[in-house]
């Protein structure tokens, strides 16, 4: 009823760049925060950035200055550019959202994951 469709993720050599997109798709009355999660083998999932409808962002400490998030309100989307990427960033990214269902009910949804790598 409710989906977190991502695109992009794939190689790059580091110091590239890579844009991550996130659409939420279904029946529902409003996406609140959105924001990227990232899992790298044999580790916790850790959250990378986040946004508000009001545009207010948070970015994990090892991101900050490389990474930007963004989004659209009216097609619930949300991108997240990624710059001078090093091969710690490697890792599979998933989409989150707090998404109202209706007017008494919130719950949270993720995204499939897609996989960046960063190698030489």
């Amino acid at each position: 009823q409710v989906q977190l469709v991502e695109s992009g993720g794939g190689l790059v050599q580091p110091g590239g760049s890579l844009r991550l997109s996130c659409a939420a798709s279904g029946s529902f009355y409003r996406v609140n925060v959105m924001g990227w999660y990232r899992q790298a083998p044999g580790k916790e999932r850790e959250l990378v950035a986040t946004i508000t409808r009001g545009g207010s962002t948070e970015y994990v400490d090892s991101v900050k200055g490389r990474f930007t998030i963004s989004r659209e309100i009216i097609k619930n989307t949300v991108d997240l550019q990624m710059s001078s990427l090093k091969p710690e960033d490697t890792a599979v990214y998933y989409c989150n959202a707090q998404i109202s269902v209706s007017w008494y009910s919130t719950r949270e949804y993720w995204g499939q994951g897609t996989q960046v790598t960063v190698s030489s």
